[in-house]
């Protein structure tokens, strides 16, 4: 069985050692050994003192930090260098050290952000999603009937445009006639609750003229909005039918 161990306030021998390089402000790509490992051994003996069990992975740091002091107080050796050596270094024996505290500063400043990242996201209170599925029987096809129709309206409509422009000559008397949206709106619903059941799309613009063609789209696109037609369209590309939404009454 895994135990994790900490000693006061350091989760291992590299917290304690990134905490001694910080407090005594030592630059950690160049350690000085013998401070570094006099304060680490006296922190071992306080333990000892105090009688606190000493986990061996901080002994073992500090066998680690003696022998890399060890290594730095032996004197170079003296040797006949040609050109090729020149360029070669001695490799230094805190090097490994240097690496292991860089990647673990690392990761705990990363479990840092992380700590209070938690702590932001414990401040915020979410709510439940609610139950809609009541609406879902009567609202459901309107709302099908918007975001699903309406690209196909739009195609419909202007096939329309171009299909009565083709039968229809253009118009040589030029005329101005105000249609009003509301006032079209009560003549579909009209024409669809006379002949209750589906009726094609096209049958909803029986006048050959633009301006009566678009307020007619309007209409329509109004009604669906307000829940008092239902578009249908059994297929892709098949014919769009219209009816009146149920408890539409016609107006007089």
């Amino acid at each position: 069985m895994e135990y994790n161990v900490k000693v006061e306030a350091f989760e291992g021998p590299l917290d304690l050692l990134l905490h001694l390089i910080q407090g005594l402000e030592i630059d950690i790509y160049d350690i000085p050994m013998a401070e570094i490992s006099e304060q680490y051994m006296l922190y071992i003996r306080a333990m000892n003192v105090l009688e606190l069990n000493v986990a061996s992975e901080y002994l073992v740091m500090a066998a680690t930090l003696l022998a890399i002091k060890s290594r730095m107080l032996l004197p170079k050796q003296e040797e006949d260098w040609n050109d090729e050596d020149l360029s070669l270094e001695e490799d230094d024996p805190r090097d490994e050290l240097v690496e292991r505290l860089i990647e673990y500063r690392k990761f705990k400043m990363a479990a840092s952000e992380l700590k209070d990242k938690e702590k932001d996201r414990g401040s915020f209170f979410t709510k439940p999603p609610t139950d809609l599925s009541e609406y879902e029987s009567t609202k459901q096809e309107s709302i099908e009937g918007l975001e699903h129709d309406l690209h196909d309206l739009l195609g419909a409509f202007h096939k329309l445009l171009r299909r009565k422009k083709l039968q229809r000559p253009m118009s040589t008397r030029i005329t101005r006639q105000e249609i009003s949206i509301d006032k079209r709106m009560d003549e579909i619903l009209n024409q669809l609750r006379k002949k209750s059941g589906l009726h094609p799309f096209h049958d909803l613009f029986p006048i050959a003229e633009k301006p009566h063609m678009i307020v007619s789209f309007l209409a329509v696109l109004e009604l669906m909005k307000r829940n008092e037609v239902v578009v249908h369209q059994d297929e892709n590309f098949s014919e769009i039918m219209v009816e009146a939404s149920k408890g539409v009454t016609m107006v007089g």
